[in-house]
């Protein structure tokens, strides 16, 4: 059961704790006081999704607290295991805070969870009822989730192993259509293969050999711009025309040689021209030697240079780098090896394919027997409680939808059934689908019903219901009231109501309040003591017409009236 809850910052709540207690409570206040902003506190708990607008104006965040009380539950036990969670096996505390910046928390006893998760462990917690609900009751895949709930575990243990076969088939499917595809391509993706394997083998292409080519083609190119300057040093030293330096420095120390002969001030040039030629002449013989031992060869670098051309219009082809490329024909390899074992693995697969898909229809057909007894049943527990609200006359009935042209549909999680609740509110009327033929009040009393049974299979000890009374007034809020009360003999009930039958009958009612203080709205809830109960019930007969003796002699007897039958 949740035992308290705490509300700080959201809307028009400044900070409030509520106190819940066994059996069946109830929140009452005129419209707008806020007591869809205590539902909304309890749904940010059970994990909806955060909305900022519910940030109080002038803070920069809101947060709810909340207190339950369970007994031994195993699946709450195996959670709190999953999650490394300490627990004593009874109280959770369950803290949600939302900020203006988009911040969202959420802890359970104090450890930090995603909200996925809170969103596992809400449902065993507690289970609600919104405004908005009954728009699920019209939709067949809420239709056939109610079913599945009223089943034993006998039955949940069907519905859990036709999901196991259909994700094994869907596995399975996924894998057959692939090869279904490829087998639709094959020969012209077998020939298309062919062609590019043999370029590649063709051109033979070793790891890093990209990378040592280009090496190379730098040193060759090097080499060659250091050869052709030391020939044209050598050619300027000693080639064999007259202009020639080492041509011009013999001439001149022959010059010189003469003058010195004839005139010995002429010495000392003579001899350094001979000296500058005898140095040129050695000179241009190391350059010569160096130029001989150089390795040139013309037509590597052309080699190279084709070769890195190749490769780079194959990097560019198959969309690799050059070192990828003996991979990639690796890869090509092994496709036109699965291409041409294809028709063998499709044949396998395709045995398979139809083998899981058996298995899942015998699963799913098991499944649909087991559902058509349930809802024999079903519809029998829902006829007793639809006169319990009222509604005697109404027909309740479960169809189960032929598929169009008696073809099975792809199998799916929950089986091969579809399902329509039909209902005839008046005798003689043909059934129809819920949707179109159901008024609100019906729809509410058609919740409430399916609800009642919903209680007696989730193992969910705390239930809320917002605004159940939907369109519903005069003798049938009273019948409303009595199942609630049946209701809360086995579980906490809270309820949201307007209607002064169902606020009568409550063990505690909270009164929701919206008032000014110092220039600001705020909204409080009060636990109402059983001295001002009537007033608070008279009120909510009166309406805008304000208190009368009358409302509340009326209210008196309302509560006098829910406590004999609680006793009875």
């Amino acid at each position: 059961m949740l035992q308290s809850i705490t509300i700080r910052r959201v809307a028009l709540i400044d900070e409030v704790t509520i106190r819940f207690h066994n059996g069946l409570q109830v929140l009452t206040g005129e419209t707008g006081a806020g007591k869809s902003m205590v539902v909304d506190a309890v749904n940010l708990i059970l994990g909806s999704r955060s909305d900022r607008s519910l940030i109080r104006s002038g803070s920069d965040k809101a947060s709810v607290e909340a207190v339950f009380d369970v007994p031994e539950h195993p699946g709450i036990r195996r959670f709190m295991e999953e999650q490394q969670i300490d627990y004593d096996g009874r109280t959770i505390i369950i803290y949600r805070e939302i900020s203006a910046s988009g911040k969202n928390i959420c802890r359970v006893c104090g450890v930090l969870l995603p909200l996925s998760l809170l969103k596992t462990l809400s449902p065993m917690l507690m289970d609600i009822h919104g405004q908005n609900d009954q728009l699920f009751l019209i939709n067949p895949d809420m239709q056939l989730r109610f079913l599945d709930e009223t089943g034993d575990e006998g039955h949940r243990q069907l519905l859990a192993q036709v999901g196991s076969d259909r994700e094994a088939f869907m596995e399975t499917h996924r894998t057959y259509a692939q090869l279904v595809r490829k087998n639709e391509g094959r020969e012209a993706r077998l020939g298309a293969l062919e062609k590019e394997i043999s370029l590649l083998k063709k051109a033979r292409v070793r790891p890093g050999e990209y990378a040592e080519l280009q090496e190379e083609k730098k040193k060759l190119s090097s080499d060659t711009q250091h050869f052709l300057a030391l020939k044209n040093a050598e050619e300027s030293l000693v080639s064999g025309e007259e202009h020639a330096a080492l041509s011009l420095v013999r001439n001149a120390s022959a010059l010189l040689s003469r003058l010195a002969e004839s005139d010995p001030d002429y010495r000392e040039l003579s001899d350094r021209c001979e000296n500058l030629s005898l140095e040129l002449e050695d000179l241009s013989y190391e350059i010569s030697s160096r130029c001989s031992a150089m390795d040139m060869q013309p037509d590597r670098l052309e080699r190279i240079e084709k070769r890195l051309e190749l490769l780079s219009r194959l990097e560019f082809r198959f969309g690799v780098s050059p070192d990828e490329l003996p991979e990639r024909e690796a890869a090509l390899e092994k496709e036109s090896a699965e291409l041409k074992g294809l028709t063998e693995k499709l044949e396998e697969t395709a045995a398979e394919h139809k083998r899981l898909l058996q298995q899942y229809r015998a699963s799913a057909r098991k499944l649909t027997e087991s559902r058509k007894k349930l809802a024999a049943r079903f519809e029998q527990h829902m006829m007793s409680e639809l006169t319990d609200l009222g509604m005697k006359e109404t027909q309740f009935h479960i169809q189960f939808e032929e598929r169009e042209g008696g073809k099975p549909k792809m199998p799916q999680p929950t089986g091969d059934d579809q399902i329509t609740f039909l209902i005839s509110p008046n005798p003689g009327e043909p059934l129809r689908p819920i949707a179109g033929t159901a008024s609100g009040g019906e729809l509410s009393r058609l919740m409430l019903a399916f609800k009642s049974l919903e209680a007696a299979h989730t193992g969910v000890d705390a239930m809320v219901f917002d605004e159940i009374d939907t369109g519903i007034s005069g003798r049938m809020a009273q019948v409303v009231a009595e199942k609630m009360i049946a209701i809360s003999r086995e579980h906490q009930v809270i309820c949201v109501t307007h209607l002064p039958q169902l606020a009568a009958a409550a063990d505690y009612q909270y009164l929701v309040c919206k008032s000014v203080i110092d220039g600001r709205t705020m909204t409080s809830v009060t636990s109402l003591p059983e001295a001002e109960r009537a007033a608070e019930v008279a009120r909510m007969i009166s309406g805008a017409d304000g208190l009368s003796s009358e409302s509340v002699q009326y209210a008196s007897r309302l509560l006098s009236a829910a406590q004999q039958l609680k006793k009875g």
